[in-house]
């Protein structure tokens, strides 16, 4: 097993070689949605991030218990401590229980990231199956002396917290400067101060959702589900937590405060956030219009992109940048992300074809290193794109017989390529689920150009030829016939 795996730590804000708390084993835990609506592609790139990283764990010997949870009830409306719930809003307005709408939405939400190719995280725990350890982990941090009860809820004492522990350590933010930023809002009277945030709701006759609790009828607040999840099954302390950049404050911070109060230990080693995705070079967002959900992407039927994009394809596209930093969908990055996407699937096609000879041109062993450096470096997709593409160069000249390639070295890179490809960046090589339907078409096309070709009807077949790569399909001509891709 690698042991030079580094992470940027956000709780740190530098990178830090990855040691677990048990030795050969990793527990990561990453935010799930909250089911009320289409699964967005901002969401869709922090999970395929995060299924990199589970991936490469995995790939490197680990043994990794990936949890990922689904929030089906205590998330509000604008992240607010008050407020109507997002999916019992969302069920108002259906007209339909709230877990119809859990459920549609977290069906979408896995028919998406199995077309993206994601692996299914090993524990998936909803909060309404985790209502007993929420009320648990509130007991803990009142006894703790870091929770108040108001008027049927429960809120989290953060200056009293802060006495004692940094709140704020995450996302880098002073509580005085947080404290001059607060104002009393109406609704928030029954907190001792506006920085508090709820542990448990009281609910009015008229809430869809709540359950019984020592401090009344009501339901969890939403920053304690997570908490309470990951230490149910990743222990009081966990190696990796992982989630959107938007989640850092407050969500996150929140979690380390209920934590550390309940458990009196921090509960994560190494904090991992996402960065965002821009359409067209601005914000994605519904209310402007400036937005795109992965189904459009796929099919086509949106006003940004020239043409539909294979799954596998958008997955290769967002290797292209680090999951740390920001990327930008427009319509030539992914059509060159095609290019690129099609001239690996080649080569890896090439590859398993090659002969190998007595001794190899190029140093092989340090190609295949380049690989795993690429992702010892905070798994770092772009780098190991690129240097797959070195070895895609390298493929091309010994089919070409312009570079030589020994037996042991045609076999460390044929693992290696498709271990990378494959396995770590998920890339899926059955990727045209059309093409059945589409063979028969191409038959008949092909068979009118080879008719034109025949009468010396140059300028028509031509035309086909040229028409069909516009489309992004590839004719080749050879001896043996004609093929397409």
């Amino acid at each position: 097993m690698k042991q030079n795996l580094n992470i940027y730590n956000s709780l740190t804000g530098k990178k830090e070689e990855f040691t677990p708390l048990n030795d050969g084993f990793v527990g990561l835990y990453v935010c799930g949605p909250t089911v009320y609506s289409n699964v967005h592609l901002g969401n869709c790139r922090t999970f395929i991030s995060f299924d990199v990283v589970y991936r490469y764990l995995k790939y490197i010997g680990y043994k990794v218990r990936y949890v990922r949870n689904i929030t089906d009830v205590g998330h509000l409306v604008d992240d607010a401590d008050e407020g109507e719930d997002k999916i019992a809003k969302k069920a108002r307005l259906e007209q339909l229980e709230p877990m119809e709408i859990v459920q549609a939405y977290t069906i979408d939400f896995h028919n998406v990231l199995q077309k993206f190719n994601n692996i299914p995280p090993n524990i998936e725990p909803t909060a309404t199956g985790h209502i007993i350890e929420q009320i648990e982990m509130v007991k803990a941090i009142i006894e703790k002396g870091f929770g108040y009860e108001s008027n049927g809820s429960v809120y989290f004492d953060v200056e009293k917290y802060n006495e004692s522990h940094p709140y704020g350590e995450l996302s880098g933010r002073k509580i005085e400067d947080l404290l001059s930023n607060t104002r009393d809002l109406d609704g928030q009277s029954e907190k001792r101060a506006p920085l508090d945030f709820a542990l448990w709701k009281n609910a009015s006759d008229e809430h869809l959702m709540k359950w019984p609790s020592p401090w009344g009828i009501g339901f969890p607040g939403w920053h304690l589900e997570c908490s309470a999840m990951s230490t149910k099954y990743l222990g009081k302390q966990f190696d990796i937590h992982g989630g959107g950049m938007d989640l850092k404050f407050p969500h996150h911070e929140c979690e380390i405060a209920q934590g550390t109060s309940a458990n009196g230990t921090s509960p994560v080693k190494y904090w991992m956030h996402g960065n965002m995705l821009t359409l067209n070079g601005k914000k994605m967002s519904k209310s402007t219009g400036n937005s795109i959900l992965p189904e459009e992407l796929f099919s086509g039927d949106n006003d940004f992109m020239e043409k539909a994009f294979d799954p596998m394809v958008v997955r290769f596209f967002m290797m292209q940048a680090h999951y740390r930093s920001n990327l930008d969908f427009t319509s030539d990055a992914l059509l060159a992300a095609e290019k690129g996407f099609n001239k690996l699937m080649e080569a890896l096609s090439t590859l398993e074809k090659l002969k190998a000879t007595k001794d190899s041109s190029t140093d092989v062993t340090a190609l295949v290193n380049e690989f795993h450096n690429a992702m010892n470096d905070d798994f770092n997709a772009p780098t190991l794109v690129a240097n797959l593409f070195e070895a895609v160069k390298f493929i091309n000249s010994v089919n070409d017989n312009t570079a030589t390639i020994s037996k042991d070295d045609l076999a460390l890179l044929t693992k290696e390529m498709n271990g990378f490809i494959v396995d770590v960046l998920g890339i899926s090589l059955q990727i045209s689920s059309s093409d059945d339907k589409l063979a028969p078409v191409m038959d008949l096309v092909l068979d009118l150009r080879q008719e034109a070709r025949t009468n010396k009807d140059w300028t028509t077949s031509d035309k086909i030829r040229d028409g069909l790569a516009a489309a992004g399909i590839v004719v080749k001509d050879s001896k043996e016939g004609t093929s397409w891709k």
